[in-house]
C-alpha cells in the first residue's frame, strides 16, 4: 500500500522545529551590530524570486521553523513577528515557539504597517537580492513616514549567522527541452521578443525568473523542488543575441550547441561586466519579477533600468500548438493513473482505510509506475476531514492521521512530465456522506462548472470571471479564501503568471493558449473540506449562433471521475446535469483503454449519466 520509498519524491518527516526559533533568532541578532541595524527582514523569496526553494534558500524556515511556501519575518532586538497568511493559520502556530514569535496575518501591506509602527532614528536592514523594487517601494515609503532608515546589506545575516551549516547551492544540469514539446525554437522567440525591446527603446532586457530562462532557451534544470527550473540570469538583446549566465557544474554536453551561436554561455561572474558593456543604453527589468539589488546593479553599470514587464511573461503563458497538445497528452496520462488512484479509494481503501500518508503514498507509487514522471508538481495534499479544511495541508509523520468513515477525504496532487504539468484535486466520501457533506460539495461543484462552461469577450480578466465559481456558495452564505484559479506551466512552475482567477484584481486579459486552475472549494474549520479542481486552457475566440462577436472560453484538461455519491443531483439545473454526463462520457471514452480491466469497469458505472 505504500510506494518504494527508495524511489519516492516525496518525504513526510519534519526538518524544522519551534524550538530552533530561540537560537536561531539569537544567533541573528548577533550580527545585528556589525551591520548597524535594529532589525531585520526576511521574505520567504529568494534571489529568484522564488515560491518553491531549494534548500540552501529556506532562510525563513531556518530562522522561525515555519516551512509554508508563504510568508515573511520582521525580527527586531526585542520582537519576532511571523506573518503568515490564512492557508497557513495553523501551521505557522504549530511550527514556531510562542514565546519567541508573534504569529500576525499577513496581507500586503503587514509588514509596511510594522515598519510605520518604529519609533524614529530606527535602522531597519534588508538584503535587496530578496525584495523586489515593485515590494521594496512599499516599505520605503512606510519607513520614510516615520522617521526610519531601511538599510541595504551585503551580506545577509541570516547566511552567516548559518555559516557552514548552509546547504550549498544546487547545481543540477541543464538539459535541452526537446523542440517537439517546446514547439517552438529559440531563435524564433528570441527574434520576436527582440521587436519588443527595439519598440520600447531598450538595449536590451535583464531576466531572471527561472521559468522565463527555462521558456525562453527551450531548457530544463531541477535547481527548484517539484520544478523543472535552472537557477540562472539572462540578457536578452535588442538584436536577437543573448548571453546566458550560468554555473559551469550546470552546463552539459551539447548544450551550447542547443541554445546555438546567437547565445553566448557566461558564468554569473561575468554579470558586471555584461551590465557594464551596456552603459548609457536602457535595460528592462521586472520590478515585479526581479530583485531591487538587479536594478542597482544595473544604474551602478552606468545603464539605466527601465521597469517593465519581463518580455516573457505573456508569451511563456500562452502556450503554443505543441505545447497544448503535450500537456493534453500528459493529462489523460495523469487521469488514467489517478482512474487507478480512485478505484483504490473506492474499493479496498474503504475497508483497509489507510493513513494520509499511505494515501499520498499509494498515489505516487503509481505515478512512479508509470516510468514517465520526472517528479511531483507539488507535494501532495491527503487531508482526511478536519485536515481537509485546511487548504494547503501537507502531512507529516507527527500530523499523520487514519481515514474513517463518515467523513471526507481531500487529495490534492500533480505530476510533472516531460510533456505537462498537472495538478488535479478530488474530494472522496468515505464511508457514506452526509446530507451536509452532499449539499455543499455539489454548491461548489455548480460554481466549478459555471465556470468551466464560460463564453467571455477579449480583454476579460480572471478578476472578473472569479464570482462565477464563487456564487452558489456566496447565494447560500459561504465563501472559500484562496482564489479560484492560477496559471500553470508546461513542464514548468505549477503556479505560473501572470494570469489568475481571483477576488484579487489581476490586469492581465486571459488570451488564447492560457493555463489555469478551476479549483472552487469550502472548508467547514474542524471537521471537512472541499474542492474540486481541473485544468482548463483558453480557446480562440468563436462565433455564438445569433450572438454579434467571437467569444473565447475554456477547453477541460483535466479528466477524472468526479465523486457521483458526492452529488444532491436535485441541486442541479438540466444544463448542469448535462455537463457532468458529458464529462464523465469523456473520461470514460479517453481513459478506459488506458486502465485496468477492473478499473475499466469501475469507470462504466461511476461515469454513468446522473
Amino acid at each position: 500500500m505504500t510506494a518504494d520509498t527508495a524511489h519516492a519524491f516525496q518525504t513526510y518527516s519534519v526538518t524544522t522545529h519551534p524550538s530552533q526559533g530561540v537560537t536561531h533568532v539569537a544567533a541573528l541578532r548577533a550580527q545585528f551590530a556589525g551591520l548597524g541595524i535594529d532589525g531585520f527582514i526576511v521574505p520567504h523569496e529568494d534571489e529568484h524570486q522564488n515560491e518553491y526553494l531549494p534548500d540552501a534558500n529556506e532562510r525563513l524556515a531556518w530562522v522561525s521553523g515555519f516551512t509554508g511556501s508563504a510568508g515573511a519575518a520582521f525580527i527586531l532586538k526585542d520582537q519576532a513577528i511571523l506573518f503568515a497568511d490564512g492557508r497557513y493559520t495553523l501551521q505557522s502556530r504549530e511550527q514556531t515557539d510562542p514565546s519567541v514569535f508573534e504569529v500576525v496575518d499577513f496581507t500586503t501591506t503587514a509588514i509596511a504597517e510594522q515598519i510605520a509602527a518604529q519609533p524614529r532614528g530606527r535602522v531597519i536592514g534588508y538584503d535587496p537580492r530578496l525584495h523586489s523594487p515593485a515590494a521594496l517601494k512599499a516599505l520605503q515609503l512606510a519607513a520614510t513616514s516615520v522617521g526610519v532608515t531601511l538599510k541595504a546589506v551585503d551580506e545577509n545575516p541570516i547566511d552567516l549567522a548559518w555559516g557552514a551549516a548552509r546547504p550549498a547551492q544546487p547545481m543540477t544540469p541543464v538539459v535541452a527541452q526537446p523542440l517537439q514539446f517546446a514547439g517552438v525554437p529559440s531563435g524564433d522567440k528570441r527574434t520576436k521578443l527582440a521587436e519588443s525591446l527595439r519598440q520600447k527603446g531598450v538595449a536590451a532586457a535583464l531576466i531572471t525568473a527561472p521559468s522565463s530562462i527555462a521558456w525562453l532557451f527551450n531548457v530544463r534544470g531541477g535547481d527548484v523542488i517539484r520544478s523543472p527550473l535552472p537557477l540562472a540570469q539572462a540578457l536578452l538583446k535588442a538584436d536577437g543575441t543573448a548571453e546566458l549566465f550560468l554555473e559551469s557544474a550546470k552546463v552539459t554536453d551539447g548544450l551550447g550547441e542547443w541554445l546555438g551561436n546567437e547565445v553566448i554561455l557566461k558564468t554569473p561572474s561575468d554579470i558586471p561586466a555584461a551590465l557594464t558593456a551596456l552603459s548609457g543604453q536602457g535595460v528592462l527589468v521586472d520590478p515585479n519579477w526581479s530583485s531591487a539589488w538587479w536594478v542597482q546593479a544595473i544604474e551602478g553599470a552606468g545603464a539605466t533600468a527601465v521597469p517593465g514587464d519581463d518580455p516573457c511573461l505573456v508569451p511563456r503563458a500562452c502556450k503554443n500548438a505543441a505545447e497544448i497538445a503535450g500537456t493534453t497528452e500528459a493529462h489523460i496520462r495523469d487521469g488514467a493513473i489517478l482512474s487507478e488512484f480512485l478505484y483504490w479509494v473506492a474499493t479496498e481503501a474503504q475497508t483497509a482505510l489507510p493513513s494520509e500518508i499511505e494515501v499520498a503514498q499509494k498515489l505516487e507509487s503509481l505515478r512512479i509506475a508509470s516510468g514517465v514522471v520526472k517528479d511531483l508538481s507539488f507535494d501532495t495534499i491527503s487531508g482526511f476531514g478536519p485536515h481537509g479544511a485546511l487548504p494547503h495541508y501537507r502531512v507529516t509523520e507527527q500530523s499523520n492521521i487514519r481515514i474513517a468513515p463518515g467523513n471526507l477525504l481531500l487529495v490534492d496532487s500533480g505530476g510533472q512530465y516531460v510533456d505537462g504539468t498537472t495538478d488535479v484535486t478530488r474530494t472522496m466520501a468515505i464511508g457514506t456522506p452526509s446530507a451536509e457533506h452532499k449539499r455543499m460539495f455539489t454548491l461548489v461543484l455548480k460554481g466549478h462548472i459555471a465556470l468551466a462552461t464560460i463564453r467571455f469577450p477579449a480583454g476579460t480578466t480572471g478578476t472578473h470571471l472569479d464570482v462565477l465559481a464563487r456564487q452558489f456558495l456566496w447565494n447560500a452564505g459561504f465563501d472559500y479564501d484562496h482564489g479560484t484559479g492560477h496559471g500553470v506551466g508546461v513542464y514548468l512552475g505549477v503556479h505560473e503568471g501572470p494570469q489568475r482567477i481571483a477576488k484579487a484584481l489581476n490586469a492581465y486579459a486571459l488570451q488564447p493558449g492560457m493555463i489555469v486552475s478551476n479549483e472552487p472549494g469550502f472548508y467547514k474549520a474542524g471537521d471537512f473540506g472541499i474542492r474540486i479542481e481541473n485544468l482548463q486552457y483558453v480557446t480562440e475566440a468563436a462565433p455564438i449562433v445569433g450572438g454579434e462577436r467571437p467569444m473565447l472560453g475554456f477547453k477541460n484538461l483535466t479528466w477524472a471521475p468526479i465523486d457521483r455519491s458526492l452529488i444532491e443531483v436535485s441541486l442541479l439545473s438540466e444544463a448542469e446535469r448535462r455537463y457532468m454526463d458529458d464529462y464523465h462520457a469523456e473520461v470514460l471514452r479517453l481513459l478506459s483503454p488506458r486502465v485496468k480491466p477492473e478499473v475499466a469497469d469501475w469507470l462504466k458505472t461511476v461515469c454513468a449519466p446522473l
